[in-house]
C-alpha cells in the first residue's frame, strides 16, 4: 500500500532522528479531507526484540506526542495506522477523537479482543477505517464497527472495486479510493460512488489536445518569465506586477512586515523590488506567482511546491550549493508546474529562462540537482530507501532531515496564509 506521512524520533548513538511525511486524503471536491499519518517501518531496531507488533505501539504511543496534530493537518482529519497491539492496548486514545481516524492494517484479525477494542472505540466517538480492504469471511466482523473502506485501486480490479461499494455502502459505510494514481482512476471513482481519494493523480496533469490557459495564468507565468530573465529590468517587472492586485498586496505586505524592520512603510511595487534586491526579488515573485497558478488546483499542490522549494534551499549549503540557493529554491517550487498548468514539464520550461541545469533536473536527468530534488521529494512522500541512499550519496546526515522537513512544511503554510 502506498503512504505518504510517517513520523519518527528514534535514539541512535545520543542523537534524536525524526522523520515526517504525509499523504493529503481528498473529497469529491477536490478539498483535503485529511492526511495518512504513519511511521517508519524500520523503527524495530529500537527495540531488544523483533517484534514490530510492539515496537510499532510504542513508537506510535510515544512518538507523537512530540508533534501537534492541529499543526500537522491544519485541523483536518489524520488517518493513524494501528497495529492490533496499538488496537488492544488503548493506545489509539491517546489521539483526539475529533482529529483521528483509527485506521485498522489489513493483517489485523477480526479476534475478540480487536473486536472488544473497536466497539469500545465506537462507544467513545472514535471513526474506524478499514485499510487495503479484501472482502473475506475472515474480515466480516470488523465490517460492523468501520465507518470508512480503504480499497486499492492498482490492486484490485475495476469489478471487484465497484462490487464492494454496492454491497457495503447502503450499510452507510464510506469507501475511500487507494493508490489513485492518474486522473482517470480519480473519474473512475468518482463514478462509482467513492466519497474519498488518495493518491498522486493531482499532480500529473491531463492534457487533452491543446488544452487552454486561462487569462490569469498566462499572466503570472509571464511574471515568471520576466523575474527569471537574465536582466531583470525593475522599471518593467514592477509595471508587470502593477497589473495583478494579489501579487502586488502580497509584496507590499511582505516588504512592510515585522521581519525587514524598515523605518518607513514601502508603497511602491518598484521600490519593493529594489528593496528585495534582483536574486531575492527572483526567488519572492516566482513563490508570490506560483500561488496564482494554483487557484484552480487543490491547496495541497501549491503546498508541496513551497514545501519542495524551502527544503532544497536549505539543504543547499549543505551540499556545496550554497551559492545556488535561490537557484535550487526555484528547482523545487517548480517541480510541479505540469500539473499546475496541466501542460508537459518540456513545453512549460520552454517558456521559462531558468538555468540549464535545473531545467535538466526538473526533466530527470541524472546528477547532484537532480538527486537533491529526488531527496527532498522521497522525504515528502515517505520513501525511506531512497532518502537513506541519496542523504549517502550526498554525504547528508539523515538524522537532521526529519527536522528540516518539519520546518519546510511550517514555513509553506505561513506562505500560503500571507
Amino acid at each position: 500500500m502506498f503512504r505518504y506521512i510517517r513520523s519518527t524520533r528514534v535514539v541512535t548513538g545520543g542523537s534524536l532522528n525524526r522523520f515526517i511525511a504525509r499523504q493529503p486524503i481528498f473529497n469529491t471536491d477536490l478539498d483535503i479531507f485529511g492526511y495518512e499519518l504513519l511511521f517508519r517501518s524500520s523503527l524495530e531496531n529500537c527495540f531488544d526484540g523483533s517484534n514490530q507488533d510492539v515496537a510499532s505501539s510504542c513508537v506510535i504511543a510515544n512518538s507523537f506526542l512530540l508533534f501537534d496534530l492541529q499543526e500537522i493537518t491544519h485541523g483536518k482529519k489524520a488517518f493513524l495506522n494501528c497495529t492490533r497491539n496499538v488496537l488492544i492496548r488503548d493506545y489509539a486514545t491517546t489521539f483526539p477523537r475529533d482529529l483521528a481516524i483509527i485506521e485498522l492494517l489489513e493483517d489485523i484479525p477480526a479476534d475478540d479482543e480487536v473486536l472488544a477494542a473497536c466497539s469500545a472505540l465506537k462507544k467513545m466517538g472514535y471513526l474506524l477505517a478499514l485499510d487495503d480492504f479484501v472482502d473475506s469471511p475472515a474480515c466480516s466482523p470488523l465490517l460492523e464497527y468501520a465507518d470508512i473502506i480503504k480499497v486499492d485501486f492498482l490492486a484490485s480490479s475495476e469489478q471487484e472495486c465497484q462490487r464492494l461499494i454496492e454491497t457495503y455502502a447502503p450499510r452507510g459505510i464510506k469507501f475511500l479510493a487507494e493508490k489513485v494514481e492518474t486522473q482517470e482512476l480519480y473519474e473512475q471513482a468518482v463514478m462509482m460512488g467513492y466519497s474519498y481519494f488518495q493518491g498522486y493523480f493531482f499532480s500529473k496533469p491531463v492534457i487533452v489536445s491543446r488544452k487552454d490557459i486561462s487569462t490569469a495564468k498566462v499572466h503570472h507565468l509571464k511574471i515568471i518569465q520576466e523575474i527569471n530573465a537574465p536582466d531583470i529590468d525593475l522599471k518593467k517587472l514592477a509595471q508587470t506586477i502593477q497589473l495583478d492586485i494579489s501579487i502586488s498586496y502580497k509584496l507590499l505586505k511582505y516588504i512592510n512586515s515585522v521581519g525587514f524592520g524598515l523605518a518607513c512603510k514601502v508603497n511602491s511595487i518598484e521600490h519593493a523590488l529594489m528593496l528585495l534586491g534582483a536574486r531575492e526579488a527572483r526567488k519572492w515573485i516566482s513563490l508570490i506567482a506560483m500561488t496564482g497558478l494554483g487557484d484552480d488546483k487543490p491547496d495541497e499542490l501549491i503546498l508541496s511546491s513551497l514545501m519542495r522549494g524551502k527544503a532544497c534551499e536549505t539543504l543547499a549549503p549543505l551540499v556545496d550549493m550554497q551559492e545556488h540557493s535561490s537557484d535550487v529554491f526555484l528547482m523545487g517550487l517548480f517541480s510541479m508546474l505540469d500539473a499546475l498548468m496541466g501542460r508537459p514539464m518540456e513545453e512549460v520550461l520552454e517558456q521559462l529562462p531558468i538555468m540549464d541545469d535545473i531545467k535538466k533536473a526538473l526533466l530527470g536527468n541524472t546528477g547532484p540537482l537532480q538527486d537533491l530534488l529526488q531527496l527532498v521529494i522521497a522525504l515528502e512522500r515517505g520513501d525511506w530507501t531512497t532518502m537513506s541512499l541519496l542523504a549517502s550519496d550526498l554525504r547528508l546526515q539523515e538524522e537532521n532531515l526529519g527536522d528540516l522537513h518539519l520546518e519546510a512544511m511550517q514555513w509553506a503554510q505561513s506562505m500560503l496564509n500571507l
